[in-house]
């Protein structure tokens, strides 16, 4: 979707229909927590002549704090935004890497100052450049009295490396105790694995949205996303409208989520 395309029918009947959509929804049918894989931001980039990758993640920094309102404004109470992966830290080149830690950066700093929003890096913060860890934690222990929606930045996040990690961290708990490996073994639950994973104490994704057209996981939230629903949005992150957001949610509401049976 062009940028040009994004912004038509933002009158009096685009309007309407939004509030349509949002008449049609419930605390019953909204979903507690969405996790959102913000993508084509580059592509947004390149697509309207900006000569670097800049532009298209500050547009789409843009578009994370209206999306962010959106949840908040239907009672989404959880919302996970996947921002910087551990596979982009390793392959992105060096310069985009350092706009792209200023930019989400200035974006944590902004979330943790405005609504009432608790604000939580996830992620390897031991992988990021010192300036952007500090940031996040700042915006993490800035927030953590808070009481409104909880806001998840995923940062230096994969999901196979927590998935590690928390099988480590199990494994330290237990020898911690004197417990041999066999008790380890006997009693290993799924619940466990949950409880020590970065997100530990969350509800799991019940939406995972990703823009783009792109229709896979990368890496994100593979443990948590076992029985989420999934929708695809054909426009580039920056292009995201509210109105996309509601189908997802409406379309969300319709699905009979039967978790096996």
């Amino acid at each position: 979707m062009s940028r040009a395309a994004s912004n038509e029918g933002r009158g009096p009947l685009y309007r309407l229909y939004i509030n349509r959509l949002r008449r049609h929804l419930s605390a019953d049918n909204v979903p507690k927590h969405v996790a959102m894989m913000i993508d084509g931001n580059r592509r947004w980039a390149k697509q309207l002549g900006y000569s670097t990758a800049a532009h298209g993640h500050r547009a789409g920094a843009a578009k994370m704090r209206e999306f962010l309102e959106w949840c908040d404004d239907v009672g989404i109470r959880v919302v996970s935004l996947y921002l910087l992966s551990n596979d982009n830290l390793r392959k992105r080149d060096s310069r985009e890497l350092t706009d792209l830690s200023e930019i989400i950066a200035d974006l944590a700093d902004e979330l943790s100052t405005g609504r009432d929003w608790r604000v939580q890096h996830v992620g390897r913060r031991d992988l990021l450049p010192p300036e952007l860890a500090r940031v996040l934690t700042a915006a993490d222990e800035r927030t953590r009295g808070h009481q409104g929606m909880h806001v998840n930045l995923m940062v230096g996040y994969g999901g196979r490396s927590e998935i590690v990690d928390a099988v480590r961290s199990i494994i330290a708990q237990h020898e911690q105790t004197g417990g041999t490996l066999e008790d380890l073994a006997a009693n290993l639950t799924p619940e466990t694995i949950g409880e020590h994973l970065y997100t530990g104490g969350q509800p799991d994704p019940d939406l995972v949205i990703r823009t783009s057209g792109e229709q896979r996981l990368s890496d994100f939230l593979l443990w948590q996303s076992a029985h989420s629903e999934f929708y695809f949005v054909e426009a580039l992150g920056p292009d995201l409208r509210e109105v996309d957001f509601l189908r997802a949610i409406r379309d969300f509401a319709s699905r009979d989520r039967r978790y096996g049976s």
